[in-house]
């Protein structure tokens, strides 16, 4: 895998999990996915919240985009970072 590709990611990452801003729903569920085809790729595994409703949004939302590789994920998410969050 490309280095500076993961440093990116994982910058967006730190970046996507401190931030205080209030995304909408949708955006949320979009970060969701990209993060975890990119990380899990098709290992699909049931979310870890408590709201049976919330959880299978995500996983709904995981599976459509499966599609996608590793390096696809990874660049998705970091334009979803510099899009809504810098």
């Amino acid at each position: 895998m490309d280095e500076e590709l993961e440093k990116k990611f994982q910058e967006a990452y730190q970046i996507a999990s401190t931030t205080n801003i209030k995304l909408p729903p949708d955006i949320m569920l979009q970060f969701y996915a990209y993060y975890k085809q990119a990380t899990k790729q098709n290992n699909f595994t049931q979310p870890s919240g408590e709201i049976k409703l919330k959880n299978a949004f995500k996983l709904n939302a995981w599976i459509q985009i499966n599609h996608l590789s590793e390096k696809e994920s990874k660049e998705a998410y970091i334009k979803l970072v510099h899009k809504y969050l810098k």
